[in-house]
């Protein structure tokens, strides 16, 4: 299924006034189609060129949409039709193909509007018609009013314009200006009421307040150029105008019931707007308290700052006085380190003579304390000799041999 736009129709999809709109100029194409070759210029979804094909020899519709063509055949398939997917201003068809050829509502859509001209003139015959419409600009810009343009519509065209367009490519231009009208019908009740006797008060027709211009253009002069009156089967105006009045009554009633609905919504929009006001008044209550503590304290920030700047400034001096100290301070310290590298230089000196001294001593005391050690080991041994002689003579005492020539007064005197 194709979207409908607005634009293209497409049968059910649109209401019947616009559908009988669009059928009426079909209906009176047949008047030319009679055993003709056809061609349908922008046929759209396609229900055009089924109509002609109904009395013409073979119809062809083409579109530059895809979508459009591809409808068409799935819902359009005859024997002596044909859809393809071209431009209508550049016609795949050899010079002379065709007898009849339509272009209803498409030449306004077309920034090359001439060259749909020139095409349809190059592959008519000699003796075919060429058909095509466009809505009235004057008729069309006012009927659609606060709308603003039609954004499918690239030119439209006014009565004078369009009839000299047509009259460059083809000597013989009638245009007929469509209209839809209330009439009255007379047909018998059990007889078909096709092709009824028109009576058309042609004085009332005006070029300036046509809704389409409908132009019959050929090489020679159109066979028939009689008024062409379509009354769609639908067409029961009375019926229709009451069915419209119930229809707006009924938009009335529902109408009035959005009217109160939107009434009542109003009231509580006020009451809503009315509690909105207070609180409002009160958040402004609210805001200029905010803002007279908002300058209490941006006064109180300004004596701060001012505070800050003097406080700044004593400590700017008092790093000045700092540094001033640490400089001092450096330069004493680099005496102080000069005397300690002097000290140390001095000391290093003596302390390398004082090492030689001392390296000496030592020495001394190695050679003393060996000598002592010396001394040591020779007055054990002596004693180790002493207390073994006196052991020696502690036996010698208590010899009863020693006793015996101490009493005979014999050998050596050993003291006790």
């Amino acid at each position: 299924m194709i979207e409908f736009t607005g634009e293209r129709v497409i049968p059910g999809e649109v209401n019947d006034d616009l559908w009988a709109e669009h059928a009426a100029r079909y209906a009176f194409a047949l008047r030319y189609a009679h055993h003709s070759r056809a061609l349908d210029l922008g046929c759209g979804s396609g229900y055009g060129v089924a109509e002609i094909a109904k009395r013409a020899r073979f119809a062809v519709g083409i579109d530059s949409s895809h979508e459009a063509v591809a409808y068409a055949q799935a819902h359009y398939q005859r024997a002596n039709v044909r859809f393809l997917q071209a431009s209508a201003t550049s016609l795949p068809f050899a010079d002379r193909s065709f007898e009849l050829i339509t272009a209803f509502e498409v030449i306004e859509h077309l920034a090359e509007w001439p060259d749909l001209v020139k095409e349809a003139a190059r592959v008519l015959q000699a003796h075919g018609v060429f058909l095509v419409s466009t809505p009235n600009k004057l008729y069309y810009t006012q009927s659609r009013g606060e709308h603003g343009p039609n954004p499918f519509h690239v030119h439209e065209f006014e009565f004078e314009e369009f009839r000299d367009v047509l009259a460059r490519s083809f000597p013989n231009v009638v245009i007929f200006l469509q209209n839809r009208q209330e009439s009255f019908t007379f047909a018998p009740a059990a007889a078909d009421a096709s092709g009824p006797e028109a009576h058309l008060p042609l004085a009332a027709l005006r070029a300036d307040e046509a809704n389409f211009f409908v132009a019959v253009c050929s090489a020679a002069p159109p066979g028939d150029a009689r008024p062409f009156v379509y009354v769609p089967r639908a067409a029961n105006l009375l019926r229709e105008r009451e069915q419209h009045i119930a229809l707006l009554q009924s938009e009335l009633a529902q109408t009035k019931k959005w009217l109160d609905e939107l009434i009542a919504d109003h009231k509580a929009l006020q009451d809503a707007h009315l509690e909105q006001t207070h609180h409002l008044e009160e958040q402004n209550r609210w805001a200029l308290d905010l803002e007279a503590k908002w300058r209490s304290a941006m006064d109180r920030v300004t004596a701060l700052q001012d505070e800050l700047k003097s406080e700044q400034a004593n400590a700017a001096r008092i790093v000045d006085q700092y540094n001033a100290k640490i400089s001092e301070l450096e330069q004493e310290n680099r005496a102080r380190a000069q005397w300690a590298i002097d000290t140390e230089t001095r000391l290093s000196a003596g302390l390398a003579a004082k090492s030689a001294e001392l390296s000496e001593a030592v020495r001394l005391l190695d050679r003393a304390e060996a000598t002592v050690i010396e001394r040591t080991e020779w007055a054990q041994n002596l004693q180790k000799r002493i207390d073994f002689l006196e052991t020696q003579l502690a036996m010698v005492r208590q010899s009863r041999w020693v006793r015996l020539g101490r009493i005979a007064g014999v050998g050596p005197r050993v003291k006790e």
